[in-house]
This record gives C-alpha cells, structure tokens and sequence, in this order.
C-alpha cells in the first residue's frame, strides 16, 4: 500500500513575530530516511538559474534549515534565505499577468548520482512569494557539463514531478517511483516566487567504470554507494554521517549516542558499494571529545545471510583523533559492522580496499 503524502498549498499567514516556525507546515516523510543526493558535503551544486534577482540560487542546498531575519533588508529588498526570483509580468498592459507557461528554473549537479526516491521543495519562509506550482526533472549526462550542454537538444529529461501546486512556508514532499540514475535536476517554479530549500533523497548509484579506475578506495564510502542499513541509536546526529565526504568539521558532524545507564552498547551496519576485499580500516573520533567511543570492533560478511567475522578486534580509542589499523589479511566482504562500547559517538569510519573480482558496483545485498 502506497503512503499518502500530506499536501500543502496556498499562502501561509504573514509572519507575526515569535519563532518564525511556529506555523510551519510539514510532514513525516518515509524516503528522508534515504541520503540527499543533492547534498553540498557530497559535491552538489546549483550550476544555473534564470534568474536569482532578490537571493542566490546556492541557497538551495544548504544543509542546515532556513533561518529568517524579519530585519535584513537589502538594497535590493527583503534578504531570504532561498532562492528568490523578481516577479513575473505579462506582455503588455492588457494582459499584465504572466503566461501560462512562464516559469523560472535552476540546474542542480547532484553530489551523487543516484536513484531517486523522494523530493522535498522547502518553501520555508517564503509566506506569500511562493511559487503557485513546482515540477522536477531528472537527465543523467556523464562527466562535467556545462549548463548549456545540459539545456541543448537532445539531452534527455525525464519528469520526477509533474507541475503541482504548493503551500508557502510548508515542506512539500513528493515521493519518486524509483528507476533510472540521474546525475542532474531541473527544478522549476511556476510562475516565479522563492524556495528555500531542495531535498533530493535516494540511492546512491557509483560510475562503475570509476570505482574500476581506482582500484583502491574507501568501500563504505557514501559516495561510492556505501550504506547504512541499521543503527542502534540516532539521537543526537545520524549515523550515516560517519561515511559523509572529508573529516567531521564540528562534533555533530559525525555519529552521536544518548548515554547508556545499562551493559549494552551501540552499533551500525552497513552495506558495502559491493563485495570487496578489505585491507584497511579507519576509525575517526575527530571533534568528539568526553564522548568519543571507549572502545570498537569492527565485524564484516559476506552475503546478507553471512555470520559475522571480526576483523578488528574490540581496541582502545582517543578522543578526538584518526585511528588506522592495517589488517593482517584481506577480508572479503558485502557487509560491515561497527561496534562502540559502551556509548559515544565517532565521526568517520573507512574501509579500504577494491572490488572482489567476481564483485561490482552495488553488488552487496541487503
């Protein structure tokens, strides 16, 4: 049974003071569990928009929430935290209004290609200059092209998100029936106005070819199609942080648990960018300080069905610092467990080696 996914459109009130997302309108939304593909920290960017008159088109991928200043003006006017187009107007001044067609538009590079699952077009803040309606598109074009390589004919587009109506200051969610990897979106907003964010939620999907060509890297990696299956706890930050681009910049940039008051501990299990040989493992606890991990093991198997073989004993770790273990033998895997004991957090986990022979890119099975 498909999920209903709760609509938003019109207006929201104008905004009367006090926390300015007292009366934002959202939803739970299943596939926000899925990594943004679109993500800043992953290498996405918004390449071109038509027009960006009254805020930057680069807002949209901001990875913390909109925030709103009811005092910041510019020369230009309101300053927002989106991205804001002028208004539209008709051709002349018996038909003031724009045409039915008239649109604005942005080109978003997404960090990591993949499939997708699910879009949220976030027009928090944005109470009466909203877009009457928004429609996605998704192509998948190979290497770096330019803006005007992607809008020539011929590129092939396909529609995500038939143009539908949306609310102001709401998060609009539109789940995806997934397929097709997309490397580029086309977003657009009917007839003009402003949005402050886009999610893009999905798989990732690695050019095998380029895991091919480099042999050796970092097989629970995000961005080669590494990931989280399950954790025990999320309550302070994600874990699939720990397998995020570069090192953590500030301590919620990594995997935080709340502190257990029983003999347990915490863990994750991921799911490798396919069955391969690992030769290397990193643990970082960079930024975690009194609540860096007291201790991990790492365990890996290889099929979903596998038991479980330790690969790195239960071993000692130092706040805020990169571990790195070599291991005596490669070990073969398609899944991976990280155990800390007893609670705390790390901020990256890596797992070095390549592609088993008979392995590939997604090869691992959940």
């Amino acid at each position: 049974m498909t999920a209903q996914i709760t609509r938003f459109t019109g207006a929201a009130a104008p905004y009367g003071g006090g926390d300015p997302y007292a009366d934002y309108r959202t939803a739970d939304f299943a596939f926000a569990a899925l990594p943004d593909l679109a993500d800043r920290r992953l290498g996405g960017a918004v390449i071109a928009a038509n027009d960006e008159f009254f805020a930057p088109r680069e807002n949209l991928l901001r990875p913390e929430r909109a925030e709103f200043d009811p005092a910041a003006f510019g020369h230009k006017g309101k300053v927002m935290d989106g991205w804001e187009t002028r208004r539209r107007r008709g051709a002349s001044a018996g038909a003031p209004h724009p045409a039915a067609g008239d649109h604005d538009w942005a080109l978003v590079r997404l960090g990591a290609p993949g499939v997708v699952h699910g879009i949220v077009v976030d027009t928090a803040h944005f109470r009466g200059n909203h877009p009457q309606s928004v429609s996605v598109e998704g192509a998948e074009v190979p290497g770096a092209p330019s803006p005007e390589a992607l809008l020539a004919d011929g590129v092939r587009w396909t529609e995500l998100v038939p143009r539908t109506e949306v609310g102001g200051h709401a998060a609009n969610g539109f789940a995806v029936a997934g397929g097709r990897r997309f490397t580029h979106l086309r977003l657009r907003q009917h007839p003009d106005g402003g949005i402050a964010r886009l999610r893009v939620h999905g798989e990732v999907v690695p050019d095998p070819a380029w895991l091919a060509a480099l042999g050796t890297f970092d097989l629970v990696a995000l961005e080669h199609g590494g990931r989280v299956e399950d954790a025990s706890d999320r309550f302070y930050s994600p874990p699939v942080n720990t397998i995020r681009p570069g090192r953590s910049r500030q301590m919620d940039d990594g995997w935080e648990t709340r502190r257990r008051r029983d003999t347990g501990h915490d863990w994750i299990r991921y799911a490798l960018a396919g069955r391969g040989e690992i030769r290397a493992v990193e643990i970082d606890t960079a930024y975690l300080k009194g609540n860096a991990a007291g201790w991990a093991a790492v365990s890996v198997r290889d099929g979903s069905a596998g038991g479980w073989t330790e690969i790195l004993p239960r071993t000692r770790l130092q706040p805020d610092t990169n571990h790195r273990f070599v291991l005596p033998a490669a070990a073969v895997a398609t899944h991976a467990r990280i155990d800390i004991h007893p609670d705390g957090g790390i901020s990256r986990l890596r797992l070095h080696g390549s592609l088993a022979p008979e392995g590939g890119a997604g090869a691992g099975d959940g």
